[in-house]
């Protein structure tokens, strides 16, 4: 279980085994002392989670990942060489030179000594290698181009020039201050990533991954193209508390795939789906791929408040999916699963309910408790644990066998999760980390001036703005995690995004533009050609990785578009918005819009549909997610916004009354799909 959790090889000789666990063990058990046991200062947090990280990966991962054949010493893919450890022990060590000196490091503060610098170069050099190693070369190129770009600023031309850092401020700010590698995002990753995703781990140590992909499948799987439905319901389910799309694809991917090919989808278009549906888990609150967390430390806001407002983006976005694979089956001529493949509802409910109690407790923690993300996950973990071991002695009565046989097999699962929860988080870590490397330069001042560039790159227009944050967080996004890429661009782009918006007469909350920035962050996770989730879901499906990543992303443009909407339309977000009938009015136009756009992609509603049929479904979707704007087009007061909605459900029903017709009674589909 531990090469499977730590996804290695080094693990041939038993000394290596034990103090890989040990680390795992020890990461894990310090980040849950840390709510309840043990007080400490948020930058010793930050110090000592860091250094977790960072000695797992020098010890988990190799040097050279491509080269098989060992060097002495150096680098082997079997066991951890020499070289490696003694990288773990000065990475440690240079990681908590911070908080061991902190006393001395506060009192000259802005005047490091050259210790200091040795010491922050040596940081600098721990975090690019483990990220490198962990994560992979884009996010280290990244950090160097900023790097680079601080100090060689006034040899720049024309209006890239910048007034340059010194050595002295550039440790200062980002090395020994909390401003950089230890600002905001390490202390999310720290304080509360950590345990969300350690509840995951343990969820999934007890089931709940093919509890949620069995119960979707005996809701769904006997109706058209269910196992396709029922893979969006699971990945939906699973997003709730992994927060990563490949980890998605391949436990819920694992079962849904072959179903999706066994009852007529082509293998491309399972793997899709599969893609899609997973892709979007890292939208469901509560993880959403730590995002929710380390908007709210930036914007000074409730978690709450954070997952009130993605909510209904994410909710609308898995409609438009489900109603995808629905569209895609009735094109098909597809049928359900034959009723001895799809388990009872009942049966699985009666077998696996102890699998939603965490998950009730955490929301209710959350949502109705308000108690904060850390105490209410690690409450949650604790419920995890007990059932995990009740259930171990519940199996012992029942067998009639050894209860310490069944408790000791408990505590090896619950061992396993930790370690699991561990290896995670090494990715998440390593990327806040060295994200922070990237923030503490924009916040040197060099923010002002990538403000400058942007704006001067988007011509002072918020829509072309968008569009280049859109694209370019699809570029880099394909080389980073999605965490790291929403950091990167919120940094650079959020601000030009509501100054803009400002100028432009459009009030843009803050929020509203995170949410953008993570929106196309997650989308590159499918966009080819190196979108990692389509490679892993091809592997499944056995289908080409490109052409699955391009199908994928063809679904996923309905959640492409979703993040236009509500930069234009914050209510859509929920902001300022309180009345229950309200709220109401808002989702329900909204799963209209998102479906007539997904008609407009797809091509299809009742039948294949026609050019014009397209242009007016367009603008009832429009209309629908953007009555605000429509109403100043036609020279209605905002107060009365709310009328576009009626010209909207005028135009779709009338094409649904209009397909309903060229359809005739009785006809298959696929005849009127050839007409």
């Amino acid at each position: 279980m531990l090469k499977e959790d730590l996804g290695q090889v080094r693990l041939s000789r038993k000394i290596d085994r034990v103090l890989i666990t040990i680390v795992a063990l020890g990461w894990a058990f310090f980040q849950l002392s840390l709510p309840r046991l043990v007080i400490l200062d948020s930058l010793t947090i930050r110090a000592v989670h860091l250094a977790f990280a960072v000695a797992l990966t020098f010890l988990a991962f190799p040097l050279l990942k491509g080269r098989d054949k060992d060097i002495p010493g150096i680098h082997s893919k079997g066991h951890v060489p020499l070289m490696d450890y003694l990288l773990a022990l000065v990475g440690v060590v240079a990681v908590l030179y911070i908080i061991l000196n902190w006393d001395a490091v506060a009192a000259r503060a802005g005047r490091p000594t050259p210790f200091d610098v040795v010491v922050g170069i040596a940081v600098i050099l721990v975090v690019l290698e483990t990220a490198r190693r962990g994560i992979g070369l884009p996010m280290v190129v990244l950090a160097i181009v900023f790097t680079v770009y601080a100090f060689l600023g006034p040899y720049m031309p024309g209006f890239l020039a910048y007034r340059g850092v010194s050595l002295t401020k550039y440790m200062s700010q980002i090395v020994l201050s909390s401003e950089g590698i230890y600002g905001i995002p390490l202390d999310v990753s720290a304080t509360t990533v950590y345990l969300f995703v350690m509840f995951g781990a343990l969820l999934e140590r007890l089931g709940a991954g093919k509890f949620f992909n069995d119960l979707a499948i005996s809701l769904l799987g006997r109706y058209i193209g269910g196992p396709a439905k029922a893979s969006v319901v699971s990945s939906g389910l699973s997003g709730l508390v992994s927060g990563s799309s490949i980890a998605n694809v391949v436990t819920t991917g694992t079962f849904t795939i072959p179903l999706m090919k066994k009852v007529g989808y082509p293998a491309k278009t399972a793997a899709a789906t599969e893609v899609a549906a997973s892709t979007n888990g890292q939208l469901m609150p509560p993880i959403m791929g730590a995002a929710a967390f380390i908007i709210a430390e930036y914007l000074a806001i409730s978690y709450f408040d954070v997952i009130r407002a993605a909510f209904l983006p994410a909710f609308i976005s898995y409609i438009a999916l489900f109603y995808i694979v629905h569209l895609e089956a009735t094109k098909l001529g597809m049928k359900g699963l034959p009723a001895e493949d799809t388990p009872k509802f009942w049966n699985v409910l009666k077998n696996g309910f102890y699998h939603l109690i965490p998950l009730f407790m955490l929301i209710y923690e959350l949502a109705v408790l308000r108690h904060s993300p850390n105490l209410s996950v690690f409450n949650a973990i604790l419920l995890v644990v007990a059932i995990l071991i009740l259930r171990q002695i519940v199996e012992a009565v029942r067998r009639k066998e050894s209860v310490w046989k069944w408790l000791w097999a408990g505590i090896k699962d619950l061992s396993d999760g930790m370690i699991s929860g561990s290896r995670n988080m090494i990715t998440v870590a390593l990327a806040t980390a060295t994200a922070g490397i990237i923030v503490g330069i924009v916040n040197m001042g060099i923010g002002s001036m990538i403000v400058q560039i942007v704006e001067a790159l988007s011509l002072g227009n918020i829509f072309l703005l968008l569009f280049i944050t859109g694209v370019v967080s699809l570029i880099i996004g394909m080389g980073l995690p999605t965490t790291a890429t929403y950091i990167v661009m919120a940094s650079i782009t959020v601000p030009v995004i509501v100054q803009l918006g400002g100028d432009m007469g459009l009030v843009i909350p803050a929020i509203a533009a995170h949410l953008f920035c993570f929106y196309f962050g997650i989308l590159a996770d499918d966009t080819p050609p190196v979108g990692l989730a389509a490679y892993a879901a091809a592997a499944i499906a056995e289908s080409d990785p490109i052409a699955t990543g391009i199908k994928g992303f063809i679904y996923d443009l309905r959640t492409a578009v979703i993040p236009f909407m509500f930069v234009f339309n914050a209510e859509l977000l929920l902001v300022d918005i309180s009345n229950g009938w309200q709220i109401l009015l808002i989702w329900v136009t909204a799963i209209l819009g998102v479906l007539a756009f997904t008609n407009v992609v797809q091509g299809w509603f009742l039948v294949r549909t026609k050019w014009y049929e397209i242009i007016l479904l367009l603008a009832a979707a429009g209309l629908f997610f953007l009555p605000g704007r429509a109403a100043t087009m036609v020279g209605l007061d905002q107060s009365l916004r709310y009328l576009m909605y009626l010209p909207g459900i005028a135009i779709y029903g009338g094409i649904y009354l209009l397909q309903t017709l060229r359809r005739g009674p009785n006809k298959p589909a696929a005849v009127v799909a050839a007409a």
